[in-house]
């Protein structure tokens, strides 16, 4: 059945548009054929992970595996970091070589139509919305899948490494050869496919681009249980396909990761700005300057008491005296954290640097603060937060983060609605906000990022206290994001969702945009009975979730 709201050019006569109509009307009769649903909204319930004792299914207990199959122990296959939805698999799959994932792939590929077994890859559980679950089907534990790493020097230096490593332990394989990769997520537990099936942001994406703009070559299991190597210059398509893909079209197995010189320092300065205007000024002048500082984040800070007092603890004020006056009661205030990398030899010319790139900003004086660390500490430094949160029972809580990407021309309507009327505090966690520069990024890859050569990432990485009925509860902070994008689409504001998560296919249609069209191809060409990253949403299997 094609598309219940589609309907025939009313202009007959233009060939362009009648040519584009039959291009969709046979998306649409080939990924209906094979199983995908259009017409009705996806079921966002969440399904308890104690609703009894799952059995691995029949059909797949004649896989002869190298590693194993799982049915016991595996509630944690139906949680994840957002642990908001809980989905409970039939099995876990423990791999111990690419081939156990691409037989069991395709041996449920082969299965065809009877089949509603799913596919999800999982990495370090790291997914908010339950995009790595699979209910009722197999998640792959993809930190299973070990490989040696193997690292390539000279002028474009080079490590291949398994999707199931995680970014700190190639960090420090890397920097035993005197490199580094360019580009981090702010969080460096995390493995590698579940960053590149995203896209990889932090401080250093308005110098490099994502992490996936760093990526040189892929290995990937399709849809179908084909092993897949690609690159640019070698099936292109799904290369870039799959970066920023959302695993629709492939689990990445094994990726060639672009490194560069590591530096041994970090010189890491906060300051503060009250006018808003004036610190996102500051921030597009520092990201569209070649000579500036290597890494730009921005932080929303509302009513936070002994605001610089908690700064002390770990970074030292430029004037004391100054700095113990500043009152951020009551006050939104704007930070701005930069960071200059360095080699001890460097030291002079680096605070030479930072002194002339200082002096063109205008932050508040009082509240200049500096500190000195190593690179690793630097990169790991949300790790260490992460263990004082564990220390109070404070990590494995809810994590309703919203992640938006919002235009440049209109990111002061944004703030002024969002920081001056629905946000009353930041006590919940963390507000990101920081400018990138598109022209680092890669336009052939899945990611949908505004349509303006600027654009800012807005992480609003809230916590909620599971017990909690008031504005640190789930159901407060789930209304305050529904606020926040109802505003975003009421106001046009062009904004388009990072980590993305909707439950209707009409929603993700208008995600994609003008994208969507190869989208849909992609999936038909590579996952054909959509087996893949169900807890995605964007397409089902006949059953799925039923």
């Amino acid at each position: 059945m094609l598309f219940s709201n589609m309907a025939p050019p009313t202009y007959r006569k233009n060939t362009s548009t009648v040519l584009r109509f039959l291009t969709a009307m046979l998306l649409t009769c080939v990924m209906n054929r094979n199983y995908l649903c259009y017409n009705h909204p996806f079921v966002s319930s969440t399904i308890s992970s104690n609703s009894g004792s799952p059995i691995i299914p029949s059909s797949l207990k004649e896989l002869r595996l190298d590693g194993y199959l799982s049915s016991k122990n595996i509630d944690h296959a139906a949680s994840d970091f957002g642990n908001i939805h809980h989905h409970l698999p039939s099995a876990v799959l423990h791999p111990k070589s690419v081939s156990d994932i691409s037989s069991t792939i395709k041996h449920i590929f082969n299965m065809g139509p009877a089949s509603d077994l799913t596919v999800a890859a999982r990495g370090h559980a790291h997914s908010l919305q339950g995009q790595a679950q699979a209910h009722q089907g197999v998640v792959i534990n993809m930190e299973s899948l070990k490989q040696e790493m193997y690292f390539q020097k000279g002028e474009f230096p080079y490590v291949d490494v398994s999707a199931g490593e995680l970014w700190i332990d190639i960090l420090h394989a890397s920097l035993k050869h005197g490199l580094a990769p360019k580009s981090w997520t702010d969080y460096l537990h995390l493995t590698v496919g579940g960053t590149l099936s995203n896209a990889g942001i932090s401080g250093q994406a308005f110098r490099h681009g994502p992490q996936i703009n760093n990526v040189y070559q892929l290995e990937v299991v399709t849809g179908r249980g084909e092993l897949i190597t690609c690159s640019e210059s070698r099936n292109a398509d799904l290369f870039y396909g799959v970066l920023g893909g959302l695993g629709q079209f492939g689990i990445i197995t094994k990726a060639r990761i672009a490194l560069e010189p590591a530096p041994l320092m970090v010189k890491w300065i906060r300051v503060l700005y009250s006018d808003f205007s004036i610190f996102i000024r500051d921030q597009e002048r520092l990201i569209s300057s070649e000579d500036t500082f290597d890494y730009l984040e921005g932080f929303v800070i509302i009513n936070r008491t002994g605001l610089l007092n908690n700064w002390r603890s770990s970074f030292n004020p430029k004037d004391p005296v100054h700095a113990s006056q500043f009152n951020s009661d009551g006050k939104t205030l704007f930070c701005l954290e930069i960071a200059k990398y360095f080699n001890p030899d460097e030291t002079d010319e680096v605070n030479q640097k930072i002194d002339r790139l200082l002096s063109e900003l205008s932050y508040i004086q009082s509240t200049l603060f500096l500190t000195e660390v190593s690179y690793v500490e630097f990169l790991d430094r949300v790790h260490t937060s992460e263990l004082k949160l564990r220390e109070k029972g404070l990590w494995d809580v809810p994590h309703p983060w919203l992640n938006l990407l919002i235009p440049k021309s209109r990111i002061q309507e944004f703030a002024e609605v969002v920081f001056g009327k629905i946000l009353t505090d930041s006590s919940t966690g963390p507000i990101l906000i920081y400018p990138v520069n598109k022209t680092k990024w890669n336009n052939r890859t899945s990611l949908v990022t505004p349509d303006e050569d600027v654009f800012y990432q807005v992480a609003l990485l809230s916590s909620a206290i599971p017990s909690s009925t008031g504005k640190d509860g789930l159901a407060q902070i789930l209304n305050q994001n529904q606020r926040i994008l109802d505003f975003c689409e009421i106001a046009h504001l062009g904004v388009k969702q990072y980590l993305p998560h909707y439950t209707t296919q009409e929603a993700w249609r208008t995600h994609f945009g003008h994208q969507w069209d190869v989208f849909v191809g992609r999936k038909s060409q590579y996952d054909p009975s959509a087996i893949l990253a169900p807890g995605q949403r964007i397409f089902q299997r006949a059953r799925a979730f039923s």
